[in-house]
């Protein structure tokens, strides 16, 4: 469990403000909006109606004793950039900010960022890739060059072992779980492991939003949302 600063309380705030609540995390929430804040009351621990680019607001908080501060501001890019500024020169262990552009990404880790979170361009990534396929059912990206895929077993595949299949060499692919009546299995992932049909393979790092009976979780490198091999001699996973 960690104590994590809260700052700006529009749909994307009020959004993290709640998941947060599921992962029993303590939250302070901070809006200039007294309707915002009182919006998600219950699902936080303490809240503040003040103005975040006020030293005097944010010294009287305390932002030293919280292991995370986000900037989630979406409306005012100056107070945003402002409150991450004070927030690092207050003593804040680590500060994440919301960018809308990637121009504001760069001010904010010029000044007070630790990390930038870029929602509409990082949904409209994932968007593009997991709707232009029709087998693709989950994406998570890994840096530029790999990512995790969740996709649909290719009919050639099932019935199959993990050995006969020798998908590491022949695609570049890493089978990393299998999922079968609802639960994954990490760690029985073996060359003697079965395919069984109406599996689902999976590039995500966690468990969730697998579709189907069965499932397997696979990471590989990608390009350009390609999902083949980029080294000579690979031959390309048509899925």
């Amino acid at each position: 469990m960690k104590t994590i600063l809260l700052i700006g309380l529009g749909r994307f705030g009020r959004h993290i403000a709640m998941k947060l609540n599921e992962l029993n995390h303590q939250v302070m929430v901070v809006d200039k909006d007294e309707a915002r804040v009182d919006a998600v009351l219950p699902f936080v621990t303490n809240a503040q109606i003040g103005d975040s680019t006020s030293e005097e607001f944010l010294t009287a908080i305390g932002v030293r004793n919280f292991d995370l501060c986000i900037v989630a501001i979406g409306d005012n890019f100056q107070s945003s950039l402002e409150t991450a500024c004070l927030l690092k020169e207050l003593g804040a262990k680590k500060v994440i900010a919301r960018a809308e552009r990637d121009v504001q990404a760069k001010f904010l880790l010029r000044n007070g960022a630790d990390e930038v979170v870029y929602p509409e361009k990082q949904m409209a990534i994932w968007t593009a890739i997991r709707y232009s396929s029709d087998h693709i059912y989950d994406y998570i990206a890994l840096g530029d060059d790999h990512a995790i895929f969740e996709i649909e077993v290719p009919s050639s595949w099932v019935g199959k072992t993990i050995g006969q299949l020798d998908v590491r060499r022949r695609y570049n692919v890493n089978i990393m779980a299998v999922k079968q009546n609802g639960k994954f299995a990490m760690t029985v992932i073996k060359p003697d492991t079965f395919l069984p049909e109406h599996s689902i393979c999976g590039r995500t790092r966690f468990a969730w939003r697998i579709f189907g009976s069965c499932g397997i979780l696979l990471l590989r490198g990608f390009q350009a949302g390609r999902l083949s091999g980029s080294e000579p001699g690979r031959r390309r996973c048509s899925i």
